[in-house]
């Protein structure tokens, strides 16, 4: 006997079956969809950096390395601006700045300590007379509140001053000085009130003459003096110094990154003293030595003595004696050049005659090295050259450089 099964499905359980499967159908179809929209994006970008690869390796080798390893603008830096009076580096706008050539002894009656002269980018060293040196100070844009004594004028010290266009400073002078300055395009401050000032100091004796840089800067600009065409000597930029210094002083070549890096203790330089003989009295001699952490060659007098002068503030301060407001400091320069120069007595028997225009003997020492070579003038306008034993031209450092006309009958060791 047949048993009947009854299957008792309810019709809206039917419908709910017949929705979900419709629904899982919807979701498939879209899955499918979405999957397939991925394939065409992923193989639209594979034909794309197929093509691109393509492009670039069908370019140029250079082009390729350009495509490939894009440039990266490098940081242009402002062109430098060097001082023609000392090779630092300089404001632009003060490259032309009005200079000063200034006329300051060096004698036992009260001359010494002597005011100002750390400022001047180059210092001019001779006999004025009787064995006694005197200087030619040369600056451009002075800050010292004081800067003197000032004392009288030379024919060679004019000589000198002449290629750096300078306001030639001074306090009278011998009889063939005063007529080249008076008589030459030159701009020439004697002794005046209106620009200079004595010192109250009895001790400095005659040598009591001071000036400003208001002073001197008053006197161009009644004069009309604006700027100066810097004749200067031929400098190393600081970097190239720099290199230089630290090349010469160790064997394995190093650049400005690691040498600033180095310990310069450590170094050891080529010619550490020099002694300048002028003539027979010590006290007009003079001696260097080279300190190798400031890379100058402090400077002293045959007979020991420091030389040391007035640094005065930066401010105006009026007209004071340098001994109320100054303090001392030893001179320092960073080149010291020693020109042999034929030197005698004048026609006058007094004043001297020195070598200008020729040649000669040089000894430059910087950076703790000598470099001997020939010093050379051509004209009253041109400025001395240096060269050394091949007439390659010598360049100097940067920064303040002594020169010193040592006559053929004095001497120079180191």
């Amino acid at each position: 006997m047949e048993e009947k099964i009854e299957l008792n499905i309810d019709n809206s359980d039917l419908e709910d079956v017949v929705k979900d499967d419709k629904k899982m159908s919807l979701k498939d179809q879209k899955s499918k969809k979405m999957w397939l929209v991925f394939l065409i994006v992923g193989i639209v970008s594979l034909v794309g950096g197929i093509a691109c690869l393509l492009v670039v390796f069908l370019k140029p080798v250079e082009e390729r390395k350009a495509l490939v390893f894009p440039t990266i603008p490098s940081k242009v830096e402002a062109e430098k601006t060097y001082s023609h009076l000392t090779g630092e580096a300089i404001n632009a706008d003060l490259v032309n700045s009005p200079a000063y050539c200034i006329q300051v002894p060096n004698g036992l009656d009260g001359a010494r300590p002597q005011v100002g002269l750390t400022e001047a980018g180059v210092i001019f060293e001779a006999i004025a007379e009787a064995g006694i040196t005197r200087f030619a100070a040369i600056f451009q844009n002075p800050t010292s509140a004081v800067i003197g004594p000032v004392r009288s004028l030379r024919i060679y010290y004019l000589n000198w001053d002449t290629p750096f266009d300078c306001t030639i400073v001074h306090a009278g002078g011998s009889a063939e000085a005063e007529n080249a300055v008076k008589s030459g395009s030159y701009r020439n401050l004697t002794e005046s009130y209106a620009y200079m000032y004595r010192g109250s100091n009895s001790s400095r004796l005659w040598n009591n003459l001071f000036t400003t840089p208001n002073g001197l800067a008053q006197f161009n600009a009644d004069y009309g003096y604006t700027t100066s065409e810097i004749n200067g000597f031929s400098h190393l930029t600081p970097e190239e110094a720099e290199k230089t210094r630290i090349d010469g002083m160790i064997e394995e070549k190093l650049n400005i990154v690691e040498a600033t890096e180095k310990n310069t203790s450590e170094l050891t330089p080529e010619v550490s003293d020099i002694s300048l003989r002028f003539g027979y009295v010590a006290a007009f001699n003079v001696n260097y030595h080279y300190d190798v952490d400031s890379n100058t060659y402090l400077r002293s007098f045959g007979d020991g003595a420091v030389h040391e002068v007035y640094k005065c503030p930066t401010e105006s301060l009026g007209e004071v004696d340098p001994e109320s407001a100054c303090s001392l400091t030893q001179l320092a320069p960073k080149a010291v050049v020693a020109m042999v120069v034929q030197e005698g007595r004048a026609a006058d028997g007094y004043y001297e005659n020195i070598t200008m225009i020729g040649s000669g003997d040089v000894y430059i020492f910087q950076n703790g090295k000598v470099t001997t070579g020939t010093w050379s003038k051509a004209s009253i306008g041109e400025q001395i050259k240096f060269t050394d034993s091949k007439g390659d031209e010598i360049k100097l450092v940067p920064g303040q450089t002594i020169v010193s006309a040592v006559p053929n009958y004095g001497g120079v060791d180191y």
